[in-house]
């Protein structure tokens, strides 16, 4: 569930710093000098040339490449998958031949609010993964002939709009990284992995105690692809302390 559409991952940016009405010198140069940074980014050029939707994968893949979360035949839920950079790089990395297209030795499904364009081999669902009519689709994804498959990992890139109110971003941050954890109690094999997306700032240590109370392995990583004057970290919990049988 995508709450928010972020520059970071876009790679034309949808919206620069905003140029006050009187169209001030400092507005221009601040404008001017983010849109330059975008352009000039390693990793959005990287992301053109290896045609990724979004500089994002790179994040997953540093990730995935350090912890070696994404395996043959594994079933991949995204949660906030718009626009859709980490469904592809998961599943390149499912097929036999890292190909976007063709073979595909797992399965991938990725749920958002936001519409997603197609990525061949993802099921995509649209809409908010709470509701039940949602639940039931993707309990329907997750059948195969022997019966309802549990997942293996589930990332989330899930972010909500900033209001820049400290105490009440931290309490949006917070629902969602809950959310997150409780999917995977629900959904998860117990030996499996949650990547979540969360920022430094209140209510940061409540969200690692709640890692370390939910999984036996708990991993904190900023990904060189992160922008360094982000405040945007990831949590990757592996082994599920309390498994929830459904």
């Amino acid at each position: 569930m995508k709450v928010n559409a972020k520059p970071d991952h876009k790679l034309l940016p949808k919206a620069a710093p905003k140029v006050t009405a009187r169209g001030d010198a400092k507005g221009k140069k601040v404008n001017k000098a983010w849109l330059h940074d975008h352009i000039n980014d390693p990793y959005v050029k990287q992301a053109r040339k290896e045609g990724y939707r979004a500089r994002a994968a790179f994040k997953l893949k540093e990730m995935d490449e350090t912890l070696g979360l994404i395996k043959p035949g594994y079933c991949v839920v995204d949660l906030g998958s718009t626009p859709g950079a980490w469904s592809q790089y998961v599943r390149r990395k499912l097929s036999p031949t890292g190909a976007a297209v063709g073979a595909l030795n797992g399965r991938i499904i990725g749920l958002d609010l936001l519409p997603m364009e197609p990525i061949e081999g993802v099921v995509f669902i649209q809409g908010d993964f709470r509701e039940p009519e949602v639940l039931e689709k993707l309990e329907q994804a997750l059948l195969a002939e022997q019966g309802p498959v549990k997942v293996d990992l589930v990332i989330s890139d899930m972010a909500p709009n900033l209001s820049g109110i400290e105490s009440a971003d931290a309490a949006r941050i917070a629902h969602l990284v809950e959310l997150a954890v409780e999917f995977a109690q629900t959904r998860m094999k117990p030996d499996g992995a949650l990547v979540v997306k969360l920022f430094h700032g209140s209510g940061y240590d409540d969200l690692v105690k709640l890692f370390q109370a939910s999984f036996k392995v708990v991993k904190r990583m900023k990904p060189k692809a992160s922008r360094p004057t982000s405040s945007e970290t990831f949590l990757v919990g592996r082994g599920l302390k309390n498994v929830t049988e459904r």
